[in-house]
């Protein structure tokens, strides 16, 4: 290639700033046989980095279990799809936008929401629901309440403009995000099972066409960034972050949907991380086929722009499509009834080069596969996290008695309220949503119904750090849970794996663990991995996350009228306990927040017995034998009785079994477990003990307070001011 102009020289500090190591560098060039243009190096630089190519994860994704009958599309598309019969499937992924929402976090989690609905509507469904999991700093660190503001806002506005209900989710807060919060959002949508849309591009000749907005200078170099750790700089990298405009997006949703029904489509893909190269890439690189495009057809919002900007811009809103050639007239027409860009681009060719021309001059000119597929692949040295013993429920002390301990957590910013967080979403629009935000899972109605979804997000970062492989487990089976609780017949489930910087052995043996449990648990229950992101170097200044390997499941409904929500229902119904108890404190809520102890092992999962507690809960709630079901979690068995105690103002009278230290089983946090609440307790019992699950019965609702026996009542209403309290406040500010 002749020497472009107006390009600057390629230097160790430029290659260094794109983050490429030197033995990268050296690969590139051995691979291109030549110095990279600027422009190259740029799209080598998008290519490769942690964000787009997986690099340090790609060896240990692959032993995650992804196959089952009723899926569809596992990973490596731009969403997984399950089929939930009825010629209907779900669509549904998960991804991060960490390091912009700490940034510019409206702007960073507005973006993030944008970004993983375009996934789910690329493959042709229409998005029916939203979740997002969220993790903070401290509440006392002086950022923490500016980016709670900020991220809750971006989530709300970007989600309610477009018209899609957020529905469920988590918030947690922790001293270790205070440089690095985290921000994980899911979209789910509904497809017919035989008009799901692809991004490999066929045949040669096709048309290449841009769709949505124009491309602007915001979010260059996006995918890079969120493939660094933060230093002192963080502040500098503002510019990166993307602008979002969610009734653009509406537009560009109506317009994709409208071209796929026409018939237009051969092959599609969003663009999102890396923009325009990571999307041309892929549809060229997945068809075996080359890609042309030609810039000076891009629509541009800004004079001037050059093709390293064009290439590297993540301007939110846009899609690359393969057209079939006699509908391009046709697909123009719809996208300019809706007000949308529409240019062809580019073109498919049969040669499996990547030829990028701006201005008369060739910019890149790349093997299109080998920019994928000779990415980098890491097998890091990792090392495993030392195993922490368990802690004897026997030797913790008490500090406080039953109600104070539970007046405490059911107030902290752990297990308090998320009705601020919550009530800024709009979580009926569409008017299919069945269960609100508050629960043990959302649930959806699937069109008019009678099918609905059951979807959740979860993970027990505390949990990870102590044992990773156990914290894998457990983030899934808890995910399992939270479906069965609701009714929910548990599908499959997609994964956001935070980490730290993979370059760290404990690091990484974090990461390799947590795969290693989540495969695991995702075999046992029959649970695979349609779909997933990973995002690594979540640190500030050398101080990583906890490991959040978030989980987001769904689940599937024959009949939403039938489906179970948490609160107690009325007085004289027998509280029973499913799962056995031995006052697991490890790691628990009550040891750190009550006694003062960040110590100990996780409860350990045991997967054979999550999936035989599971399966019986969710025949009770189908043949009508109980009145309410929860997932026992967080703060154990007393918090989750206080949970379906406060929605309908209904107490408990209960005793605390013998043999194990009342403490330790009010507050432990044993997995496989559930309460739930059955007008005939015995019939109950008869068919736990034919199912051989565990079963005791604590007492019965009634009252207006939690009274365990001998101990002092604690007042449903002190209990929701206690619980509604912390989280507003606190956004309130001091004072």
């Amino acid at each position: 290639m002749s020497v472009i102009r107006n390009e600057p020289a390629i230097t160790p500090e430029l290659i260094a700033d794109h983050g490429l190591k030197p033995d990268e560098y050296e690969r590139i060039i051995k691979l291109i046989g030549r110095t990279p243009t600027f422009t190259e190096l740029g799209i080598f630089s998008a290519m490769w980095n942690e964000h787009c190519s997986y690099k340090s994860s790609k060896i240990h994704l692959r032993t995650l279990p992804t196959k089952a009958p009723w899926v569809i599309q596992g990973p490596g598309e731009n969403a997984g799809v399950i089929d939930i019969g009825d010629g209907l499937a779900v669509v549904f992924k998960m991804e991060s936008h960490n390091h912009p929402s700490y940034i510019e976090p409206y702007q960073g989690a507005a973006t993030g929401v944008g970004g993983i609905l375009r996934d789910v509507f690329t493959m042709g469904a229409r998005p029916i629901a939203c979740l997002d999991a969220l993790s903070f700093g401290d509440p006392s660190h002086p950022r923490t309440r500016s980016l709670v503001a900020g991220v809750v806002a971006g989530i709300g506005g970007y989600g309610n403009s477009f018209g899609v209900p957020t529905v469920g989710g988590e918030v947690r807060f922790d001293r270790r995000y205070d440089g690095n919060c985290l921000v994980n959002a899911m979209a789910v949508g509904i497809a017919e099972t035989d008009k799901i849309f692809y991004s490999a591009a066929s045949g040669v000749g096709m048309p290449i066409v841009y769709l949505g907005s124009k491309t602007g200078r915001d979010g260059i170099h996006g995918a890079s960034m969120a493939s660094a750790e933060f230093g002192a700089d963080a502040e500098e990298k503002r510019p990166t972050v993307q602008v979002g405009d969610p009734f653009s997006e509406k537009l560009l949703l109506e317009a994709c949907l409208e071209i796929m029904a026409a018939d237009c489509v051969i092959a599609i893909q969003d663009m999102g991380a890396a923009g325009l190269t990571c999307s041309a890439v892929e549809m060229g690189a997945k068809g075996d086929l080359g890609v042309t495009l030609d810039l000076d057809q891009v629509p541009c919002r800004e004079t001037g722009m050059s093709a390293y900007e064009m290439m590297l811009s993540e301007s939110q809103e846009r899609m690359l499509m393969v057209l079939k050639p006699d509908k391009q007239k046709e697909a123009e027409a719809i996208f300019r009834k809706w007000g949308l860009d529409f240019a062809v681009v580019g073109h498919t060719t049969p040669t499996k080069r990547f030829l990028v021309r701006h201005g008369g001059a060739v910019m890149a000119d790349l093997p299109i596969k080998e920019l994928g597929d000779e990415a980098p692949v890491y097998d890091r040295p990792f090392r495993e996290t030392a195993a922490k013993a368990a802690i004897d429920p026997a030797s913790v002390k008490p500090p406080l008695t039953l109600a104070d301990a539970l007046e405490k957590l059911i107030a902290s910013p752990q297990l308090c309220s998320r009705r601020w967080v919550f009530e800024q979403y709009d979580h009926v629009i569409l008017g299919n949503t069945i269960q609100r935000p508050g629960g043990d899972a959302a649930v959806v109605r699937v069109n008019e119904g009678p099918k609905a979804l059951a979807l959740t997000a979860d993970v027990t970062p505390r949990y990870c750090e102590a044992d990773p492989f156990e914290g894998g487990k457990q983030a899934v089976a808890e995910a399992w849970r939270n479906l069965n609780a609701v009714g929910a017949r548990p599908l499959a489930l997609t994964d956001n794996l935070n980490f730290g910087n993979p370059e760290r052995p404990q690091i990484m043996g974090q990461l390799v663990g947590a795969i290693r449990g989540i495969g695991e648990a995702a075999r046992a229950l029959d649970f695979p991995i349609v779909s997933g992101n990973v995002s690594l170097y979540n640190e500030t200044n050398g101080t990583a996350i906890l490991p959040t390997p978030t989980i987001g499941g769904v689940g599937v409904l024959d009949d939403f009228t039938r489906s179970m929500t948490l609160a107690f229902k009325g007085e004289g119904q027998a509280i029973l306990l499913v799962g056995e108890t031995e006052g697991r404190l490890g790691q628990s809520l009550y040891l750190r927040d009550v006694c003062g102890r960040e110590e100990g092992a996780p409860p350990p999962v045991d997967l054979a017995a999550e999936r035989r507690h599971g399966e019986f809960v969710r025949m009770l709630i189908r043949d009508g034998a109980i009145t309410a079901a929860h997932d026992v979690s967080d703060g154990g068995i007393l918090v989750a009785l206080a949970e379906m105690a406060m929605p309908g103002k209904i107490g408990a009278v209960v005793a605390t079994p013998a043999g194990i230290p009342a403490h330790a089983f009010w507050f432990g946090e044993d997995q496989a477990r559930y309460l739930v609440t059955a007008p005939d307790a015995d019939a109950v019992a008869r068919l736990a003990k034919a199912a051989a699950v565990p079963l005791i019965r604590l007492g019965a609702t009634g009252g207006r307070a939690i009274a365990i026996e001998g101990e002092r009542p604690v007042a449903i209403d002190e209990l929701r001011e206690w619980f509604e309290h912390w989280l507003p406040a606190y956004m309130a500010g001091p004072g």
